[in-house]
Formats: structure tokens, sequence, C-alpha cells
């Protein structure tokens, strides 16, 4: 039985490789770890038991310690969601019921929508609340 429990780790350690999320990882431990048990014991329940019990036990006792060194909190936005909270200027009037709208942000035009289903006059100082697609979601700045 342990042939499976070492096919399962190793099973799981591809998986994670794939995935990236350091969750799948605790299970291959756990798998490992039931493989030593069964040299010891040779009912297949209760290494199952001893597997899923390890695993558990380390998904969750070690998940937030992995997740405050893993998170970076330095994450710089790039692309279209570096222009969310940008301010811009309207160029062409943004008119909700013609969908039609145009603004200038960062030195780039962007087709554009009102967050409120407004319509938002040229020249009108605004902040990007999103980017949907190739649309830029913006309400004026008060």
């Amino acid at each position: 039985m342990w042939k499976i429990w070492l096919v399962l780790a190793g099973i799981f350690l591809i998986i994670e490789i794939i995935n990236m999320g350091f969750l799948v990882f605790w299970f291959s431990i756990g798998a490992l770890i039931a493989m030593i048990a069964s040299f010891f014991i040779d009912n297949v329940i209760i290494q199952s038991t001893i597997f899923l019990i390890s695993s558990t036990i380390l998904l969750f006792a070690t998940r937030p310690f992995v997740n405050k060194f893993l998170t970076n909190k330095n994450f710089v936005k790039t692309n279209s969601a570096s222009f969310e909270g940008k301010i811009g200027k309207v160029t062409a009037d943004i008119n909700p019921i013609e969908s039609t709208g145009q603004v200038k942000v960062n030195g780039e035009v962007w087709s554009a929508k009102s967050y409120d289903n407004t319509f938002i006059a040229k020249g009108t100082e605004i902040i990007v609340e999103k980017i949907e697609g190739v649309k830029a979601i913006v309400k004026p700045l008060v």
C-alpha cells in the first residue's frame, strides 16, 4: 500500500506545481505521512484517516503562516488596471442612452461610460472607477 501513497504524493506535487496556490502541497505531505504509517499499519481505513487528519491539520495550521509571506503588499497594478483611480477629462460627451463617450487619462484616450449611467459633459474632470473590457467606467470628480 505504501506505493499507492507515494504515487498519490507525487500526483499532488504535480498538481501543486501546475496550480502554484500552495494548497495541494499539504495533501502531498499527508500522503507521505500515510505512506510512513502504512509500514506499521495494514488497515487502509486507518491509513486514509491518518492522511485526512494530517492533511487537514497541516492545511489549517500552516496556511495563515504561509499567506503572511506569500501575499505581496507592494502589488503594482499594470496595464488597464493601472488606470483605476486615475483622474482624467471627458473628451466626448458620455451619453448612456447612445452608448457614446470618451475620456483622456494619462495621455491615452478611452471609450467610456458613466458609473451610474448619467450624462457627463465634455470637459468634465472624471475619476476612473474600473475598466471593463475596453471601456473605462468613470464618474465625475466632485
